[in-house]
């Protein structure tokens, strides 16, 4: 297959991207070669690399967010929200968690996710349609994981990274609980944080990473962390935690954390997209020959590369690519796709935009509202 008349971040002028089985095997300015291969045609389009959610928790995103003031740390949130919130938190888990996890993937999916790194239990089905990437050890954080230290020095998980929530809160309990986390870490396990609020310089050299959770921390904590400091000293990841803290667009997030200005634009891209690839250890990230085909492709008709990046819109996606495999498309492609079992594909509407989805988001949403009849989507179905 070939995608092309693209442009690519950094580059002047289009390219075309040719895909074998789940690989990209040539970028090139010029078609030849690519004779027999299934041409789709684009126009005023940019192709990026599939982003890498580096924290979601994916059975969580049926919950609209849940808190109404400003937190010391994540475990008062947690214990006011179910003093407060409890018939809310019941109504949405009499949703079976695999159809909650199943919406979560297609949560990151329909904003250009092609991986994603779930925090908590497999509650997913075997082949999603994106990346959930499992090859780390998820310990939910020292205050409310009673087993932590046991598994933190598990010698059978030396091989994987440790993913563990810390200093998410404003506090000096927040702040300590970093230091006896670095102190119990044994057999000096690499560790990759989420939060890190009150994380210092010095702590941070203690970490393989930090995945940045902006809107969480604001909603939550009305501060985050200070990663225009931190950055110096430990790689940044790019995370977006649930719709129980947060925004279901990873396009807000990314807008909200722009305008931070703690990271420039050209490392929050890479938050998304190298930087994360490199630390979790796949095969994607850049648009490249030999790397996986996780494409993105956006309509670009406002701006140029970076410019463009930070005005996407989940709308404005014409296509995502997982594996070689298409999952969406807008409806202007439909014409070019006769190539695919177009069968296995929904429509679905995105702020007045017809898109078509792999696999049957409208039957899910159907399953998902016989147990909860309030829950919100942020598209519009068609009736079969």
């Amino acid at each position: 297959m070939v995608l092309s008349g693209l442009k690519l971040m950094g580059y002047k002028g289009v390219l075309n991207i040719q895909t074998r089985g789940k690989l990209i095997s040539e970028v090139s300015d010029s078609l030849n070669g690519f004779a027999g291969d299934h041409e789709i045609i684009f126009a005023n389009a940019m192709a990026l690399p599939g982003l890498i959610n580096s924290h979601d928790h994916l059975d969580f995103n049926l919950f609209p967010q849940l808190g109404d003031q400003i937190y010391s740390n994540y475990v008062e949130w947690g214990e006011t929200i179910h003093l407060h919130h409890k018939e809310q938190i019941n109504k949405v888990l009499k949703v079976p968690a695999a159809l909650r996890a199943q919406w979560g993937i297609y949560k990151n999916l329909l904003c250009g996710v092609t991986t994603v790194v779930d925090h908590g239990k497999k509650q997913y089905k075997d082949r999603p349609l994106i990346t959930v990437f499992d090859r780390c050890q998820s310990l939910h954080s020292v205050k409310l994981e009673k087993r932590w230290r046991l598994r933190l020095n598990n010698p059978f998980k030396m091989n994987v990274p440790a993913v563990i929530h810390i200093g998410e809160g404003t506090d000096q309990a927040s702040a300590d609980e970093i230091d006896e986390l670095i102190c119990q870490n044994k057999l000096r396990r690499k560790i990759i944080g989420v939060h890190g609020v009150a994380m210092n310089e010095q702590q941070a050299q203690h970490f393989k990473a930090l995945v940045w959770c902006l809107q969480t921390n604001y909603f939550l904590l009305n501060r985050t962390a200070s990663v225009n400091k931190l950055k110096a000293t430990v790689p940044i990841l790019f995370g977006t935690d649930s719709t129980l803290t947060a925004n279901w667009d990873i396009w807000d997030h990314i807008r909200m954390t722009k305008k931070t200005a703690f990271l420039t634009d050209d490392e929050l891209y890479q938050s998304l997209t190298s930087t994360a690839a490199k630390i979790w250890n796949i095969n994607s990230g850049n648009i490249a020959r030999g790397k996986l085909a996780d494409i993105v492709v956006v309509d670009q008709s406002d701006g140029d590369d970076l410019t463009s990046f930070f005005k996407i819109e989940p709308e404005a996606i014409l296509m995502v690519m997982h594996q070689g495999e298409i999952r969406l498309f807008d409806e202007i492609l439909f014409g070019q796709l006769t190539h695919i079992d177009l069968s296995s594909f929904n429509k679905i509407k995105m702020n007045g935009v017809v898109k078509y989805v792999q696999g049957d988001l409208p039957g899910l949403i159907e399953q998902i509202w016989q147990y909860y009849p309030e829950a919100r989507f942020p598209i519009g179905t068609f009736q079969q």
